[in-house]
């Protein structure tokens, strides 16, 4: 978790809200942090609407919204 806060930390235009909202994502199940990192690491000129895409098109995002859907 520490290696994906400090990658998050040096995205350009990062923020409180999009560092806050990505890592209560990643602590929904170890294997986010790992994947979150593996796309990270191959990507050095992200953007937090890159990360925040990227996240959104994983096939267990939905999982995690507030509201269930039926």
């Amino acid at each position: 978790m520490k290696e994906l806060i400090q990658r998050l930390s040096m995205v350009p235009d990062a923020y409180d809200g999009f560092i806050i909202g990505v890592i209560k994502y990643a602590e929904k199940d170890p294997s986010h942090v790992e994947i979150l990192n593996n796309y990270m690491r191959g990507n050095a000129d992200l953007k937090s609407s890159d990360i925040i895409k990227f996240i959104i098109e994983q096939p267990d995002f939905h999982d995690y919204s507030a509201v269930k859907q039926t």
